[in-house]
């Protein structure tokens, strides 16, 4: 019995290795050769030779203003963003949860964003949030106001870009949690609800204390996934906004590419790398700490 699990633990092992190669390939081997360039000056297509200048490149990110300001529209991105798309592929899920005619149709339409290209999504939104009285969005607004809202250009708007983008993010990747939840939904036992029907409760009592406790893991599997996402949001940005304006959209993962690609600075870029990857690790740890406190991830 003993020859036979050791057997198995070494076909379990082998069965591993492309994963942990692929996880070694394109996670390991970036983020050490990341920390190794945030140490040097080096520069893209300058002619000076690369040498190790300490944690000049880690000050350097710390005092521009526009990597502290992507932090801050990070943190504000997931704050915003996970609990309302949590919230509302919740609602759907509860919905599309019911028996009614065409569900498949609308279970179809709520997920189908989820498997469009960001960028296509980006672009469409872009022509929905366009200036002038022309604008998808601001046509409806005129109408439903009666001619009272001014036109507005959202995505040139400092008070309204990083909000656009929250409303594209929040479109887009609600038919994902849907579609978690709702698989959640299907495996609580409905001798649950008939049971706690019999018991007098009502629909908001069952929801509270059948349907929420029954999808614990799931929606731990949702936040922890989202807020992931969240902190990584690039695409959108750089299709809709490209940072703008005045830096009021832009996020870590924008200016790094901006840095990198856009001016050449590989070791700063690197450094603000490494800094956001520890950022969110630990956010990650944290969430998973919790969890772990309240017995459900082990």
């Amino acid at each position: 019995m003993t020859a036979l699990r050791h057997s198995e633990a070494r076909v379990g092992w082998w069965l591993t290795v492309p994963a942990l190669a692929g996880l070694a390939a394109f996670i390991l081997l970036p983020f050490v050769l990341a920390v190794m360039l945030s140490f040097t000056n080096l520069r893209m297509g300058s002619p000076l030779p690369v040498a190790f200048v300490g944690l000049d490149n880690y000050r350097l990110a710390f005092g521009e203003p526009a990597f502290r300001q992507g932090l801050f529209n990070n943190v504000l991105f997931a704050l915003i963003v996970v609990p309302v798309q949590t919230a509302l592929g919740l609602g759907l899920a509860v919905m599309l949860n019911n028996r009614f005619h065409g569900r498949w149709l609308f279970r179809t339409l709520f997920f189908m964003p989820v498997v469009f290209p960001l960028s296509l999504v980006a672009v469409v939104w872009v022509l929905i949030f366009a200036p002038g009285p022309d604008g998808v969005l601001n046509a409806v607004l005129g109408a439903l106001t009666l001619g009272v809202w001014e036109p507005r250009d959202f995505l040139n708007d400092p008070a309204w870009a990083l909000p656009a983008i929250m409303v594209t993010s929040i479109w887009q990747g609600a038919g994902f949690q849907m579609v978690i939840l709702l698989a959640g939904l299907q495996a609580i036992p409905r001798q649950l609800y008939e049971a706690a029907a019999v018991d007098g409760a009502g629909a908001l009592r069952r929801f509270l204390h059948v349907t929420l406790p029954g999808l614990r893991n799931p929606l731990i599997f949702v936040v922890i996934v989202t807020t992931i996402l969240s902190f990584r949001v690039f695409d959108q940005v750089r299709i809709m906004t490209r940072g703008g304006p005045q830096d009021a959209s832009t996020t870590v993962i924008h200016e790094v590419v901006r840095h990198a690609f856009d001016q050449g600075q590989v070791a700063p870029a690197a450094a603000m790398s490494v800094v956001f990857f520890l950022i969110v690790l630990a956010v990650t740890l944290a969430l998973r700490s919790l969890m772990r406190q309240q017995g459900t991830v082990r």
